[in-house]
């Protein structure tokens, strides 16, 4: 995310990053579960309010790029050139985020803890369900606003639905992939493979509609 001009903006940036920070230390070499938002808040040396001004629940700063992830894609499907379907533009996103080798289609040691970390605590397998319930209306609506369609237009529900189940298909099964081989390009390269035969199917469900 780009870096705010202004000097406020700036310094809470930064103790937002120091509270994400602290928190996922203490993640990692203890488990979600056993670690309390007091010793978050003293390891990031601010007061426990200060992180509830940050974070809502703890497990937002577990989650710490669910909203830059959510930002991404609705501005990618504004951005969306014309000529090109929005289930398109998505595919191409998908390549795009390998390319440049953005955090979210990282592999490796940390990407697998974080996996790791996430299955050992039902508090956070169950965020993970309600974030992607809450990506699927995001998609949604930007779905339908970038072809001037209603937000609950079902047409875009079904085709974020489907979007979101080739996207979690294909994430889960390039982290197998990472946790078998330990080799992050053939991770990569499973997760575009799937991301694209998903994309093919999603265009012919959605034939006859602004979408594909």
């Amino acid at each position: 995310m780009p870096e705010p001009s202004d000097r406020r903006s700036r310094k809470r940036l930064a103790t937002r990053r120091a509270i994400s920070l602290a928190a996922d230390r203490l993640f990692r070499e203890r488990g979600f579960d056993h670690v309390t938002v007091d010793e978050i808040a003293e390891a990031a040396d601010v007061g426990r309010m200060t992180v509830f001004n940050h974070f809502a629940r703890k497990e937002d700063m577990f989650f710490d790029r669910d909203e830059e992830g959510r930002e991404i894609l609705q501005e990618t499907l504004r951005r969306r050139d014309p000529g090109v379907s929005p289930i398109e533009t998505l595919r191409r996103l998908g390549h795009r985020l390998v390319a440049e080798q953005a955090p979210f289609v990282q592999f490796s040691d940390g990407s697998l803890d974080f996996v790791r970390t996430v299955e050992g605590s039902e508090t956070l397998k169950a965020r993970a369900r309600a974030i992607r319930d809450e990506i699927a209306q995001v998609v949604t609506a930007a779905l339908s606003e970038s072809v001037g369609r209603d937000p609950g237009d079902p047409d875009a529900r079904l085709a974020a639905g489907l979007l979101l189940a080739t996207w979690t298909s294909a994430f889960i099964l390039a982290h197998q992939t990472f946790r078998l081989r330990r080799d992050a390009e053939e991770a990569k390269a499973v997760l575009l493979a799937i991301v694209d035969k998903g994309s093919v199917g999603l265009k012919a469900a959605m034939a006859g509609t602004p979408y594909a």
